[in-house]
């Protein structure tokens, strides 16, 4: 397999480990709760944008990947 093959995959195993474990705690309610997190319910129709929720994992995921470079 070439590299970049396993690379993709191990992060998309590693995504899907992340989301069952997100979705299995429930101590981690409060994701997709926050303020800034944009909810609109109207009979008939349910949307959710969780921004503050994305913002939050992109940052921790961008300092786990530059602490994880800077390892190296």
């Amino acid at each position: 397999m070439p590299p970049l093959a396993r690379v993709l995959v191990l992060l998309g195993l590693a995504l899907v480990a992340l989301g069952l474990l997100v979705w299995l705690v429930p101590s981690w309610g409060w994701l997709g709760r926050l303020p800034g997190d944009l909810r609109i319910e109207r009979p008939g129709l349910r949307i959710y944008v969780p921004l503050m929720s994305s913002l939050l994992v992109s940052l921790v995921l961008s300092a786990l990947f530059w602490l994880i470079s800077r390892l190296r």
